[in-house]
């Protein structure tokens, strides 16, 4: 997979400034925002300021300070929106797509966390491919 980053993706237009959200946590190296088109109850993603396009590439190529603002972000985002496992007794999911296979819709880095309600099986794959 390549790592050739599109600086005019929808969470670089986010961090420009240049399209609103509904910030749940800034830090120096993290955004956290609530989705626009949430998938549960609580839907939340987390992007580090970087650009990376999936997080190997972040954890390749980030700093240490980034990788560490970025962990604790994704758990104080959680925290802000009362879906840490230490607040409900239902738990949380937090999930990453990486490449087309898995759905990845836009190139940099981003963590969805979900909570709020039941969320179901982890995955449903409808067709292998052989």
């Amino acid at each position: 997979m390549s790592y050739a980053y599109d600086d005019q993706n929808i969470f670089a237009k986010i961090l420009r400034g240049e399209i609103p959200c509904k910030k749940v946590l800034e830090t120096e190296h993290s955004l956290a925002f609530h989705d626009i088109h949430p998938q549960a109850e609580v839907h939340v993603l987390v992007i580090p300021k970087g650009p990376y396009v999936t997080y190997d590439h972040f954890a390749a190529a980030a700093s240490d300070t980034e990788i560490v603002d970025f962990t604790r972000a994704v758990g104080e985002a959680a925290k802000a929106v009362g879906v840490a496992p230490a607040q409900t007794e239902g738990g949380s999911r937090i999930l990453s797509n990486a490449g087309p296979d898995a759905h990845q819709e836009v190139p940099h880095l981003h963590i969805h966390i979900f909570g709020g309600e039941f969320l179901g099986r982890m995955i449903s794959v409808p067709s292998r491919r052989k």
